[in-house]
């Protein structure tokens, strides 16, 4: 006996150790070979109930009423063929196993039958083999149903997140837009009160009122940077074709005092096209740019991009010459509101880098750093190719 024949002859039976009984339907029209069948199976242990039938009609009642675990069915009969129940199993939409039992059957014609869906087949001179390709069947059939609950508790699960994802992101857009209007109100009457008053009253009193106004103002650039990062995803268009060389351009209009300021130098090759919103192109570029030029070092910023192609994606890098960041730290930089520096050090709410996280994701992209400190940083990240005639370095 093979070392395959004696595991599986011990191998539990799933659905015979959950409902304590077997149901098989046998399409058979030989009374003796239903007998030497019925005879073999009960030798074997089985625990079973069976019923026969010898046409299509019967054959379909039976599933509809009954349910099989089991189906075997001879290869040939008078007037139909036992490969025409795997057709009607199909048509039925019922994942049942399906052994063929039969006289004879060449290896080409058992080949081609396993190929459409039979599960095993047994010669009748052979019946010895019959339990051990049921218990193959029964087994295979429960890694199916365990696998496709498997995948349906995945799906639900991560339409569920989807879901409070949407919620939350809903939630920070509604929470911080309508706190704008009062935050705006004590912003601007703190401020009145700090011009009109200052020296009027006691030391004490001017300190007071700067914390006021500094809180205000520090909590207006905290809810427009909320605003900012729920927004990722929720204003998606059409345009799906990003030109990262007009982007960067844009990018650098926009920051064109802070890099007068600090003497930043950004260069960048010959960039692609990318399938993403122009908009949140510009604004992934800006950030990246940005956060080079505020954690420069002694040395004025040195920024450069580049782009290398990974078939259906491209690699970029924005590579810096500044402070740098500890590889112990490489995760946090991207965590909404984690900064590494007090504000005193260097200014901001720690949400630039997770805007940039979560618009690379949203497109099934990725993003990472590569870092040492005082040896400046190179941001990686991929995001697909556009379809739209890419433009390539």
């Amino acid at each position: 006996m093979s070392t395959e024949t004696t595991a599986l002859t011990t191998l539990p039976v799933a659905q015979e150790a959950q409902s304590g009984q077997l149901h098989f339907l046998l399409v058979e029209d030989s009374p003796v070979d239903v007998e030497l069948v019925e005879r073999g199976l009960r030798r074997a242990g089985f625990d079973f109930t069976f019923t026969v039938v010898q046409t299509p009609e019967t054959f379909i009642r039976e599933l509809r009423s009954t349910r099989p675990d089991v189906v075997l069915a001879d290869y040939n009969l008078p007037h139909w063929r036992g490969m025409e129940a795997l057709e009607i199993l199909a048509r039925e939409g019922l994942d049942i196993p399906l052994i063929l039992v039969t006289g004879a059957l060449g290896d080409m014609t058992a080949v081609d039958c396993i190929k459409q869906g039979a599960t095993d087949y047994v010669l009748k001179g052979a019946l010895t083999r019959l339990p051990i390709a049921i218990r193959r069947s029964l087994q295979e059939k429960h890694l199916r149903d365990e696998r496709q609950r498997a995948e349906e508790n995945l799906a639900r699960k991560v339409e569920e997140l989807a879901r409070s994802n949407r919620d939350l992101e809903q939630f920070a857009y509604v929470a911080s837009h309508d706190l704008q209007e009062p935050l705006r109100m004590v912003a601007a009457y703190t401020q009145l009160l700090a011009e009109r008053y200052r020296g009027k009253l006691d030391e004490n009193a001017d300190k007071y009122i700067g914390y006021a106004v500094e809180g205000a103002l520090r909590m207006q650039t905290l809810i427009l940077d909320l605003l900012a990062f729920s927004r990722v995803g929720q204003t998606e268009t059409d345009r799906k074709h990003g030109e990262c060389n007009a982007a960067i351009d844009i990018a650098l209009a926009n920051m064109r005092s802070a890099i007068e300021e600090s003497g930043a130098v950004v260069t960048h090759d010959l960039l692609p096209a990318v399938a993403i919103n122009p908009t949140q192109l510009v604004q992934l570029f800006q950030n990246l740019i940005g956060n080079a030029i505020k954690f420069r070092g002694k040395e004025s910023p040195a920024i450069r991009i580049s782009a290398e192609s990974q078939g259906a994606t491209w690699l970029f890098a924005v590579a810096d010459n500044g402070i740098g960041v500890s590889p112990q730290y490489k995760d946090k930089i991207f965590v909404i509101f984690q900064r590494l520096h007090t504000r005193e050090e260097y200014s901001g709410n720690g949400v630039g880098l997770a805007i940039c996280k979560k618009i690379v994701e949203h497109h099934g992209g990725r993003i990472w750093v590569a870092s040492e400190v005082g040896c400046g940083a190179t941001f990686h990240f991929t995001l697909p190719a556009s379809e739209a005639g890419p433009e390539k370095p």
